[in-house]
């Protein structure tokens, strides 16, 4: 491969390099969670849980690029899209409370927090869904929508299901019977547009293990004890993108 020293950036590059530093720079100003956040509680690996929780720097080059912030923008914008569409199909899906917030919970004394997509009051009949019904949306590559659509959620991605049934156990005082209807999980893939929604019953058990996971992860940290790696080698495929890879693997097993 030739190099070639005397290139220069386009106008088109220049712009994108100072698009990128804006996100960069405004995501930089952004205040770091001081809490466990509840959609994370199915990440396979406690340890970089913790490490999250905990605030830990993360690897020199790990932090998300320009590029990967807008493809999270694109994501939020997409998601706002399909509240419009399943509102214009005549779902009354509700997003913010009368204050403007979000819905979500609070529990462990304010250290474990969730805000969810939306809550589902009501449904044309022909739909046969109950109410009310959590709601949550993500958007996914072709490859990643396909195999959702094969397998279903809680097997093609089973930290969204976690997060699911931590959100119907959670949200059960906050909206009585949320817990006792399935929660409508809706996949857009971003490469077509396409849509795919599933039911999803109340998994007790799965909510049970990620509260257990909280509060352990929680304790570890009070107590300054490290939780294990959820693998024995870092070529593991969770390390290899590990934010915290360097920082782990250079500790105590």
């Amino acid at each position: 491969m030739t190099l070639d020293f005397n290139h220069r950036p386009s106008m088109a590059e220049h712009i994108n390099d100072l698009v990128d530093a804006a996100l960069i720079a405004e995501r930089d100003t952004e205040v770091p969670r001081d809490y466990l956040g509840a959609s994370r509680l199915g990440v396979p690996c406690e340890r970089a849980l913790q490490f999250e929780f905990a605030q830990a720097p993360k690897d020199d080059g790990s932090d998300f690029s320009g590029q990967v912030l807008r493809i999270f923008a694109i994501g939020h914008m997409l998601e706002d899209l399909a509240v419009r569409w399943l509102r214009a199909a005549g779902l009354d899906l509700v997003t913010q409370k009368t204050d403007g917030g979000q819905f979500g919970f609070s529990v462990a004394g304010g250290r474990i927090r969730g805000h969810v997509d939306g809550i589902i009051n009501g449904s044309p009949a022909a739909l046969g869904l109950r109410t009310p019904a959590l709601w949550e949306c993500k958007t996914m590559n072709a490859k990643n929508w396909r195999a959702c659509v094969k397998d279903g959620v809680a097997i093609s991605k089973p930290v969204y299901a976690a997060q699911i049934a931590i959100y119907q156990a959670y949200m059960e005082p906050v909206v009585p019977g949320i817990s006792q209807t399935p929660a409508l999980f809706t996949a857009i893939n971003k490469d077509t547009a396409e849509l795919y929604h599933e039911f999803v019953p109340f998994d007790a058990a799965l909510a049970q293990r990620m509260s257990d996971r909280g509060v352990r992860i929680l304790q570890a940290t009070d107590a300054d004890d490290l939780l294990p790696r959820v693998a024995q080698s870092r070529d593991f495929f969770e390390c290899r993108f590990c934010s915290y890879a360097d920082r782990c693997w250079g500790l105590p097993a």
